[in-house]
């Protein structure tokens, strides 16, 4: 059962007043993150506006890091379409802080003004630019939510198809990897899941592949080659729709031999991690984030 701070702030999530109906997608990402922005950064870590492989970044720090910390790459959530690495900073300060890593939290190209593969032509190139900068992939976790997880887990075979060192692990947390929006969990969870749905994920999908092949494996990972991928660590709650997008990569990439961890929590909304540390969930999320990013990049 879900813990009273949960409770409590989903109670208050639910009392807040809806976004105003015609409200545009430009006036929806100022909205974000105005509001996003103000929330404050982890104690100790410092947050700097910095490009990476030509794309627009925070990087998330904790002042006494060592040489040799890890690196997690994180790729934001938001439809394709929304949200922003600013909205995103004190999330990924957060995170820098618990995992005591350097976290570079990327501002990809949105749709529907730049449609696939743009944000993971972004993700990919700032991916190189830690390469390049003689991080080595066995010191680099690749990690997002929502689209972000999709573009994360996209990574891996964007990568191989490039010939590159394919990075320590992946954190995908409630990812969306198929944009064919056909899964059961879509109807089952239809009336517990206020964040997402089968409706605006049809919609940001179109916009998003502008008539590209929703299997394309680049774009819909579950349809991916995973054999020889790095260890994947995969969160999704049970209330979801977007549960069976989850299972099912855990399973294709399982089936292909990848180490798997597979988490799935019990009355947890889309992407609840984020609202880290407010409640006992999202606390346990991070902390097992954390956790593998450091059984994975630990030589």
């Amino acid at each position: 059962m879900a813990s009273d701070e949960f409770h409590a702030l989903a109670e208050r999530m639910a009392a807040a007043p809806p976004p105003p109906p015609d409200e545009t997608v430009e006036q929806q990402r100022a909205r974000i993150d105005a509001t996003m922005s103000q929330l404050p950064l982890a104690d100790g870590v410092e947050a700097v506006e910095t490009t990476v492989g030509g794309v627009a970044a925070i990087e998330c720090r904790p002042g006494d890091l060592a040489p040799d910390a890890p690196v997690v790459l994180y790729v934001h959530g938001g439809g394709f379409r929304i949200a922003s690495a600013l909205a995103y900073r004190a999330y990924t300060s957060h995170l820098a802080a618990v995992i005591d890593a350097r976290v570079v939290s990327i501002d990809y190209r949105l749709a529907p003004e730049h449609a696939f593969p743009a944000a993971l032509d972004d993700t990919v190139a700032a991916y190189v630019s830690l390469l390049d900068e003689g991080v080595p992939a066995g010191r680099i976790v690749v990690a997002g939510d929502s689209a972000g997880g999709g573009l994360a887990a996209s990574l891996v075979p964007a990568a191989r198809q490039r010939g590159l060192a394919l990075p320590a692990g992946t954190v995908c947390c409630s990812p969306w990897v198929d944009l064919t929006v056909t899964a059961a969990s879509y109807v089952q969870n239809a009336d517990v899941d206020r964040l997402f749905s089968a409706e605006s994920a049809s919609l940001a999908a179109g916009l998003y592949l502008a008539g590209h092949d929703p299997t394309d494996p680049l774009a819909s990972p579950v349809f991916a080659d995973w054999a020889g991928a790095p260890p994947m660590l995969i969160q999704v709650g049970d209330v979801e729709v977007l549960l069976d997008d989850a299972l099912r990569l855990a399973a294709t990439a399982s089936d292909a031999g990848v180490d798997v961890t597979l988490t799935v929590a019990p009355e947890m909304p889309h992407i609840w991690p984020m609202s880290y540390p407010a409640f006992p969930e999202a606390v346990e999320a991070v902390e097992e984030i954390a956790a593998f990013v450091h059984r994975v990049t630990s030589p």
